[in-house]
């Protein structure tokens, strides 16, 4: 079956088009088309995501993302048929708080004949509810355009468990997955461990009590005076100081590392880093040095909450995603220290948000018979992973 999948979650307008055959747990998959437009330039100024300006974008942008995905996978063809009054009338009011979206929409629809695919999975959660909404009106406008020649379903997906099965995407298939497995989930707006017993099925098992592990990464480089988006520009700095084997006089805390539980806190270590560089005159050197020691005491906190819920749980394999999965010193570290178990790290290319994860996760849930009436979903922005 072909599944268009659309990803509206925070500041990254995604749309892709996967094949994909076999079941739940053991399927495999070919990425046909996968385009991709990036907010970061547009929120620089902001120094992080300003979500109104995000739903604006979104709203610009999915039609040409949508036209360049469909493009790719070779299944959009010409076919001027013009839309009748209901469905443009539907179409109007499922995107009449999106500006000129319905107008696009409307004009693309009549150009191009119903490409062949067989369910629309979006985003619904967790992110920012108003960009959130952009995805779901946009696939319901989809969906009911395009079911008048035939019946399209609508997938609802977690943007997280997007995360945890494009990691375990290797070679075009999702198998041999070893459970239970540990999911470590570290991004802009999470930072979990999540235990899967079974495909489909989580158990919260540790989360962070204050800011996520990649809003930490992002409020320190703001303190460091380094450019938006913050995770990159402190990594190249680390790996410079590794270099010279430069480090911090005075170490920084590692908040809550000996706590008896597997939660996280990174709030301690942000004001740490704050107090601690009013005291600096911050050069170059020192801020490679800084760069080293909040990187390498976020990992020493990861590492060990995750081998705690690796021992607590007896968990077969490791499972990392997220945005901040791309950091090298992060992998690298996981790779030398937690050889026990099998370690499942996502390809750097989808460790951002993306379009196919949300067409692997679509897949699953399409299997487990998790469609949704188009009325039925909705946004939510702190959705949690289902138990």
């Amino acid at each position: 079956m072909k599944i268009l999948a659309i990803e509206t979650s925070c500041d990254e307008t995604a749309v892709a088009v996967v094949e994909a055959e076999g079941e739940i747990g053991n399927a495999s998959f070919s990425v046909l088309g996968n385009a991709l437009f990036s907010q970061i330039e547009i929120h620089k100024e902001y120094g992080g995501v300003f979500p109104a300006l995000a739903k604006r974008e979104h709203g610009k942008n999915l039609v040409p993302i949508l036209r360049a995905a469909l493009t790719e996978a070779n299944l959009l063809h010409a076919n001027y048929e013009p839309l009748i009054e209901e469905q443009k009338h539907n179409i109007e009011k499922l995107l009449e708080r999106e500006g000129e979206l319905a107008f696009q929409l409307i004009e693309f629809l009549e150009e191009v004949e119903v490409p062949k695919v067989d369910a629309i999975a979006v985003t619904h959660g967790p992110g920012l509810e108003p960009t959130l909404w952009v995805g779901i009106n946009f696939a319901r406008a989809l969906s009911g355009a395009w079911s008048a020649s035939r019946r399209i379903p609508i997938v609802p997906v977690n943007h997280m468990e997007g995360h945890i099965l494009s990691s375990v995407f290797f070679e075009e298939k999702i198998k041999d997955v070893p459970l239970p497995a540990i999911a470590l989930l570290i991004s802009g707006g999470h930072t979990e461990l999540v235990l899967m017993k079974d495909w489909l099925s989580y158990e919260l098992i540790g989360e962070t009590q204050d800011d996520a592990v990649g809003e930490a990464f992002d409020k320190v480089a703001r303190m460091m005076e380094l450019p938006y988006p913050g995770g990159p520009e402190i990594s190249k700095l680390a790996e410079s100081a590794r270099e010279k084997s430069a480090q911090l006089d005075t170490p920084l805390p590692r908040p809550m590392l000996h706590s008896d539980d597997c939660n996280f806190s990174f709030s301690g270590l942000k004001t740490a880093v704050l107090y601690a560089l009013k005291k600096t005159e911050l050069t170059q050197d020192e801020k490679e040095k800084f760069a080293r020691e909040f990187e390498d005491a976020v990992s020493d906190v990861l590492i060990k909450k995750t081998k705690s819920a690796i021992e607590e749980t007896g968990a077969k394999a490791l499972i990392i995603g997220g945005g901040v999965a791309a950091n090298k010193e992060i992998r690298k570290r996981f790779e030398n220290e937690v050889a026990e178990i099998k370690l499942y790290l996502p390809d750097v290319s989808l460790t951002g948000d993306n379009a196919v994860m949300i067409a692997l996760a679509g897949f699953f849930r399409y299997k487990n018979g998790d469609t949704a009436l188009p009325g039925a979903i909705v946004a939510d922005g702190t959705l949690k992973l289902p138990s």
